[in-house]
């Protein structure tokens, strides 16, 4: 199964936050709001399952293998990376895959959840991206680094602080093609967030990973969470975890963030559901999940549709 077959799979568990918004049972599968929608997403599309009976999942990423590949992604409560085919088999890909110590009861943020009724904390990785030459990238959450799983299996803290000072929970990254890591850091990775007594940096931030160096690229989110580069690499977007809306950057040749913008607002929007997961098409469409599911936009920001995804 190609990756634009199992992009709309893949889409309804971006984020667990839009699984949890869901509408009436007539709610169309897709809102269409712009005729330009119908170009990205068929009038006949419709969401298909994958696999579902895990924790909390992040940090969904494809890997090519041969004619096929399979899919990675993150359980939180787990602390561990699956791996899933297309026809749905699962299986351990790394365990200890956030927090790698064993004191676990000291770490990770606590995550209520109505469905279990019972509180869960996130020890376990968050956002996956792949680098350039095809190795595992690990935002690590609790971790509080960015970790790369090499060839031969050997795992490496590519970056663990900044200035010193220790992050307080790295969330997504993005690779440039010329090898720089963008990342999130907040306080998402400590059990009292930004109250615990661990924190050592006072703010969050994207920051950026080139040739062994951490650079602070930006600082305007107050909970930054997912990221995604345009086609051509000249714009970043970032969005906010609990600030529902989405930024753009324009994105210099030596890599640093300028002209930070408003790209869209979701605030106004009654229903649940935050920014987190976010990826863009190869015509730089931005599938961003949101208030009620995944939301659609043009490279501009004009909200297309969105996909309703249900609660699982």
């Amino acid at each position: 199964m190609k990756k634009n077959v199992l992009l709309v799979s893949l889409l309804a568990i971006l984020a667990v936050s839009s699984l949890r918004a869901q509408g009436p049972g007539n709610t169309p599968t897709v809102i269409r709001l712009d005729p330009a929608l119908d170009s990205l997403v068929p009038a006949e599309a419709k969401l298909d399952l994958v696999k579902n009976d895990f924790g909390f999942t992040e940090g969904v990423v494809w890997v090519d293998e041969g004619k096929s590949g399979y899919l990675l992604l993150s359980d939180m409560y787990a602390n561990v990376i699956y791996k899933v085919t297309p026809e749905g088999k699962v299986s351990l890909f790394l365990d200890h895959s956030g927090y790698t110590g064993y004191d676990i009861w000291r770490v990770g943020m606590p995550q209520p959840d109505a469905n279990r009724k019972d509180v869960f904390f996130m020890i376990g990785s968050n956002g996956l991206a792949l680098d350039r030459q095809g190795r595992l990238l690990i935002a690590t959450w609790s971790g509080r680094s960015i970790d790369r799983i090499e060839k031969d299996g050997k795992r490496t803290i590519l970056a663990d602080r900044f200035e010193g000072k220790r992050f307080g929970g790295t969330n997504d990254l993005v690779v440039k093609k010329d090898g720089a890591i963008y990342f999130t850091d907040g306080f998402g990775g400590l059990r009292g967030r930004d109250k615990d007594p661990g924190k050592e940096l006072d703010f969050a931030g994207i920051f950026i990973w080139k040739d062994g160096k951490v650079s602070l690229a930006i600082k305007d989110i107050p909970t930054p969470n997912g990221l995604a580069f345009s086609p051509d690499e000249k714009v970043l977007y970032a969005n906010g975890s609990q600030n529902r809306y989405v930024r753009r950057y324009d994105v210099q040749p030596d890599d640093t963030l300028t002209n930070s913008q408003m790209l869209i607002d979701m605030n106004s929007d009654p229903l649940p559901g935050i920014t987190d997961g976010m990826k863009v098409d190869m015509k730089g469409n931005i599938y961003e999940s949101g208030p009620g599911g995944v939301w659609i936009l043009s490279p501009e920001g004009k909200h297309l549709g969105t996909i309703r995804t249900p609660s699982l």
